[in-house]
């Protein structure tokens, strides 16, 4: 571990696909764990203190996807698309096989990336995340568009989404602001609106009810970590009962009195978590 993420520099690689991938890394030997960030989000909006957790035990990588922040090229506008630019950045570091730790929107990438190569990902941990064609995933409702949506979303309502109304949680999100704006120089680069855009055709792509889809997760063989917040009005905890049911060697655990951002509040128990789970695939 070369130090806390927040100090850690903005690096680029190049790719075979011609895009220029704008990364973190925190260094480490072992199986390297890639993380997957949520929607409109770059380096930036990982939580230091969940990064510095999780790092403790393993490398950690983490990066922006083709058109996002530091990252050249156009942001694609479907999850399909997301998951190849994924498989030519990991290909460009020469990761090997890794383990995958999608958010969000990530978490859909990470599933396509897992059914795409197979052999390249040795396990999977799926954050507030929802299977492809779950019904009831077509679209956000109007107040979460507000929050994470809109073209200039306030603090205020984005911490609506990703921290429970509850006063311990809500002390959590001013804390959790504190990490990740703490950070001065070296900064990624905004996610644009043409990146929003996309994201959200892809997240309503995903989200057209089909049936067929749903069974592609009983191809996944690996190991598979699915945890979700109990308050999550953005992805609903009962999605993660759903991709627990669906993939044969899963495991779920929703964490209390917290929401969509319940691995930045929890993050010390999150990340003990996800090493105890990694921990089984070494």
């Amino acid at each position: 571990m070369t130090g806390s993420y927040a100090a850690l520099p903005n690096r680029v690689v190049s790719a075979g696909n011609g895009i220029d991938y704008a990364y973190r890394d925190t260094g480490g030997d072992g199986v390297p764990l890639v993380l997957l960030q949520h929607f409109r989000g770059n380096l930036d909006n990982w939580d230091p203190a969940l990064v510095d957790a999780l790092s403790g035990a393993r490398r950690v990588v983490t990066f922006d996807n083709a058109g996002v922040g530091g990252t050249t090229g156009r942001t694609p506008d479907t999850i399909e698309q997301m998951a190849r630019d994924a498989l030519a950045f990991l290909d460009a570091l020469d990761l090997g096989r890794a383990d995958l730790l999608g958010f969000s929107i990530g978490s859909f990438v990470a599933q396509q990336i897992a059914l795409t190569r197979p052999d390249a990902i040795r396990s999977l941990v799926l954050a507030s995340s929802a299977p492809r064609g779950a019904a009831g995933m077509h679209g956000w409702a109007p107040e979460v568009i507000e929050a994470t949506g809109a073209p200039e979303p306030t603090a205020d309502a984005y911490l609506k989404v990703f921290f429970a109304p509850s006063g311990t949680s809500q002390q959590a999100a001013k804390e959790f602001l504190q990490r990740i704006f703490g950070r001065q120089q070296d900064r990624d680069e905004a996610t644009s609106w043409a990146t929003r855009q996309a994201q959200y055709d892809a997240v309503c792509g995903w989200g057209v009810p089909d049936h067929g889809s749903l069974e592609r997760l009983g191809a996944l063989r690996m190991p598979v970590f699915v945890a979700n917040g109990d308050s999550d009005p953005m992805i609903l905890p009962h999605y993660s009962y759903l991709i627990a049911g669906l993939v044969p060697h899963a495991r779920v655990k929703i964490y209390p009195d917290s929401a969509h951002g319940f691995l930045f509040q929890h993050h010390t128990e999150f990340a003990a978590d996800v090493e105890a789970f990694l921990a089984t695939a070494d």
